[in-house]
């Protein structure tokens, strides 16, 4: 059942604008989710503003999202320290985009490590205690298995839909909201698995 959109809209952060940043690599659902975000915001009648940089996304490149939605936005990028949550599906890209969130903005890090190329090639090594060092950056970080929560329900793929349902309650909107786009962005045969890993997201 839908529910009434007006009445989710009092539910969202009360700021004049909300800064989301999301970041991953190729494949990981990252635009999809992004594409929800923004759907969901202008469906409540926000101004919203997106921006997307495809680093090689074929390849496992990074691929970062800046999502900004309130009543009035003028910018669709993100400066350096006034994101007020980041949503991150890999460690290291969390690491790396850290310095974006604001003094008391919110990571959510998907503990999936992805190994970039030079690591690939052994001319590196993937960092360590690199959840810690997020940790110590951040004023609130949340790490969650998304790949583990995402393999339980039979499908790597819903990683990204169980990371909309950590946001969701971080934004303190109910799941309902977030079901109802997560209905109209995805694909028909997958909509009930994807509604699942959101719900799944969200009672973490």
């Amino acid at each position: 059942m839908y529910v009434d959109l007006m009445q989710l809209k009092g539910w969202l952060i009360k700021m004049a604008t909300t800064n989301i940043l999301i970041v991953g690599v190729g494949g990981q659902g990252t635009l999809l989710t992004s594409r929800i975000i923004g759907n969901l915001a202008m469906d409540l009648e926000y101004d919203v503003k997106m921006s997307e940089v495809h680093g090689m996304s074929q390849r496992g490149g990074s691929v970062v999202t800046h999502v900004k939605f309130g009543d009035k936005v003028f910018s669709p990028l993100i400066e350096i320290g006034t994101a007020d949550i980041i949503i991150a599906f890999e460690q290291l890209e969390a690491l790396r985009w850290s310095h974006y969130l604001s003094d008391t903005g919110t990571i959510i890090v998907n503990e999936q490590k992805i190994a970039p190329l030079p690591v690939i090639l052994g001319n590196e090594q993937y960092p360590t205690d690199v959840i810690d060092k997020v940790k110590d950056r951040s004023f609130k970080c949340i790490a969650i298995d998304a790949l583990k929560i995402a393999r339980n329900l039979g499908n790597d793929r819903v990683l990204n839909t169980v990371l909309l349902g950590v946001l969701a309650k971080q934004l303190e909107m109910p799941v309902e909201g977030w079901l109802d786009a997560v209905e109209e962005n995805v694909p028909p045969k997958t909509i009930a698995i994807n509604k699942r890993a959101c719900k799944e997201g969200y009672n973490q």
